[in-house]
C-alpha cells in the first residue's frame, strides 16, 4: 500500500490499468464537480435503466457499506464479486505502490469493464486532473456545480478548482457543464482542447413553474415533466445536465422522452435532502461545504414552519466550518455536535465551539449546544428532546449521515427512535 493516504498522480493508476488491459466496449460517462456529482450519476443511471440499458456505476464515497461504490443495474455488487478484481490488481501492480483509492478504483473499473452492461458511469472523487478516474478516457464528461472545497489540493478559488475539474474533458468529445456560472477556466480549457462544450444558457436550458418543468437544447425539447424525485431546487440543474449528456450521446445511447420522465421521477439517492417520514420530521443531507449547506438551508426554508429545528452535525476538520455554519445557524435551535470515526474529523467539542461562535448573534432564544461520541448517539438525544412537530436535520460529512443509517433507516415516532 502506498505510504500516503493521498498522492495526486495518474501515473501509477494508468500503468496498472495498462497491465490489466482495462478497456471499454460501451460508452463511458465521467462526472466531476464540487456538488451534485452523486445526484447527477444517480439520474444518469435511472434514466438509462428506464430506457432499457444495462448500467454500471462507480460512485463514492459509501454511506455505510463499501459495496455501495459499485452498482450493476441499480444494485450494489456483492463483496465476493469484487474479490477477484482486487486480487487481479494486486497481481498486476508488481512493485508499484497504490493508495487505497487507486486500488479500489482499479478493481471496480475492471469489474465494470468486464460486466455485461451498455453504459458505464464513473464519478470523479477529488478534483479531476489527478483523480484515478481520469486515467480512463470518457465519451462524455459532465461537470456539475463548482465551489470552494479541498482547496489545499485544488487551489484557492473557483477558477483554479474549475481548471482542475476541467481536465476530465477529452478533445472532440462532449462535455456538459451544468454549473450555470462556470469559472472562465472551464470554458477556456474546453475550447483550447477542442471539446464539444454544452453550456447552460447557450446549448441547453430548463424552465418551469410550481407544477412542472421543461428542458430544451440543440433542437430537442421536453415539456411538462414532473420534478425529479430528488428534492431541492438545485436538483433541476443536475437533471438538466443529465438530459444534456444523453442528448450529446444520442447516436450511441438514444433515450426517449418516457425514459427521461420515468427515470427522473423514480431516481433514488440516500442522503441528499432525504426526508424520512415520521414525527418529528427527519432530514438527511451530506452537505459539507458552504454552497451545499446554502442549498440545504434554502430547501429547509421551503419545507414550511416547524417550532424548533434540531441539528445533528459532524464534519471534517479541513472543511470551511465557519462558512457552512453561517448558512444554517439562523435556522437551528438545538445543536448536537458529533465526533466521527476518522482522524480527519473535527471533534464534537471543536464543532461545538464553532457552533457557539456562529450562533452568537442569532435572534430569539439562546441556542442549545450538546456534544456526542457518535452521530447515532446525537440522533437519539435529538429525538428524545424533540416534540412531534419539530424537525431534525442530520448533515455534514458522509460519516455523519452514514452513522445514523448504519443500522437501517431511522424511523422517528414522537419522542423516541423507533
Amino acid at each position: 500500500m502506498h505510504p500516503k493516504t493521498m498522492d495526486l498522480s495518474l501515473e501509477r493508476t494508468a500503468e496498472v490499468a495498462r497491465r490489466l488491459d482495462i478497456r471499454f466496449s460501451v460508452p463511458v460517462i465521467t462526472v466531476a464537480g464540487t456538488n451534485g456529482k452523486g445526484s447527477t450519476c444517480a439520474m444518469l443511471e435511472s434514466i438509462a435503466r428506464h430506457a432499457g440499458y444495462r448500467t454500471g456505476l462507480y460512485q463514492k464515497p459509501e454511506l455505510v457499506h463499501f459495496e455501495e461504490r459499485c452498482r450493476l443495474n441499480g444494485a450494489p455488487v456483492a463483496a465476493d464479486g469484487l474479490v477477484p478484481h482486487f486480487a487481479a490488481v494486486e497481481a498486476a501492480r508488481g512493485d508499484i505502490t497504490l493508495t487505497q483509492f487507486e486500488f479500489s478504483t482499479l478493481a471496480i473499473v475492471r469489474l465494470l469493464s468486464m460486466a455485461e452492461v451498455d453504459v458505464i458511469i464513473l464519478e470523479v472523487g477529488l478534483g479531476g486532473r489527478y483523480d484515478s478516474v481520469n486515467a480512463f478516457d470518457t465519451d462524455c464528461a459532465v461537470i456539475t456545480s463548482i465551489d470552494l472545497d479541498h482547496m489545499e489540493w485544488l487551489g484557492p478559488d473557483r477558477e483554479s478548482i474549475g481548471l482542475e475539474k476541467a481536465q476530465i474533458m477529452r478533445p472532440g468529445k462532449p462535455c456538459v457543464v451544468s454549473d450555470p456560472l462556470p469559472p472562465a477556466s472551464v470554458v477556456k480549457h474546453g475550447e483550447s482542447i477542442g471539446a464539444d462544450l454544452w453550456l447552460v444558457g447557450r446549448d441547453f436550458n430548463h424552465s418551469g413553474d410550481r407544477q412542472q418543468w421543461g428542458w430544451a437544447g440543440r433542437g430537442r425539447r421536453y415539456h411538462g415533466m414532473s420534478y425529479p424525485a430528488l428534492r431541492g431546487a438545485n436538483q433541476l440543474l443536475n437533471a438538466a445536465g443529465a438530459i444534456a449528456a444523453f442528448e450529446a450521446l444520442r447516436e450511441r445511447l438514444p433515450v426517449n422522452a418516457q425514459a427521461i420522465r420515468t427515470g427522473l421521477a423514480l431516481v433514488e439517492l440516500p442522503g441528499r435532502f432525504q426526508v424520512v417520514p415520521g414525527q418529528p420530521a427527519l432530514v438527511l443531507d451530506v452537505a459539507h461545504n458552504p454552497q451545499a449547506v446554502a442549498a440545504l438551508a434554502l430547501n429547509l426554508d421551503a419545507m414550511g414552519f416547524f417550532p424548533r429545528t434540531h441539528a445533528v452535525f459532524g464534519a471534517m476538520r479541513d472543511k470551511d466550518i465557519p462558512g457552512l455554519l453561517a448558512k444554517l445557524a439562523p435556522l437551528v435551535d438545538v445543536w448536537h455536535c458529533c465526533t466521527l470515526p476518522t482522524a480527519r474529523a473535527a471533534t464534537a467539542e471543536e464543532l461545538a465551539a464553532s457552533v457557539r461562535e456562529a450562533s452568537a448573534g442569532r435572534a430569539g432564544a439562546a441556542v442549545e449546544v450538546h456534544t456526542h461520541a457518535s452521530p447515532s448517539e446525537g440522533l437519539r438525544a435529538a429525538a428524545a428532546a424533540a416534540d412531534p412537530a419539530d424537525r431534525i436535520v442530520v448533515f455534514g460529512s458522509f460519516y455523519t449521515v452514514g452513522g445514523v443509517l448504519k443500522d437501517g433507516l431511522p424511523r422517528l415516532g414522537a419522542a423516541h427512535v423507533a
